[in-house]
């Protein structure tokens, strides 16, 4: 079992920036390469980004290329996602996950371990 808990949300007006944090617990997490997703009301979740168990390899959807990047430190056991130039859009509940396929997936199915996921509102 791998625990997993978002922090970091919060409000921000347009353009600004947060981080969000994932710390993990139970399995080795380093073994895990990691995704965050987010969910606005009344929409699917959708993929964000993904990052493989090393932190060499991220991929980011197109809605948040050059905006949003995705890291982790596997001695803390955490993985993080900046959020920058933030928009109205982005406002969603986004949710860390962990997955066994080495370099994570777009889409969800593919993720063992999912957080409870943290509350990013963007003013406009």
């Amino acid at each position: 079992q791998v625990q997993l808990v978002e922090s970091g949300g919060g409000l921000v007006q347009a353009g600004g920036s947060l981080r969000l944090s994932c710390a993990a617990s139970g399995r080795t997490f380093s073994g895990y390469a990691m995704g965050w997703f987010r969910q606005a009301p009344g929409k699917e979740r959708e993929f964000v980004a993904r990052i493989n168990w090393s932190g060499s390899t991220t991929y980011n959807a197109d809605s948040v290329k050059g905006r949003f990047t995705a890291s982790r430190d596997n001695a803390k056991n955490t993985v993080y996602l900046q959020l920058n130039s933030l928009k109205p859009e982005d406002t969603a509940v986004y949710y860390c996950a962990a997955s066994r396929y080495p370099t994570g997936s777009e889409i969800s199915r593919y993720y063992d371990y999912w957080g409870q996921g943290t509350q990013v509102t963007v003013s406009s």
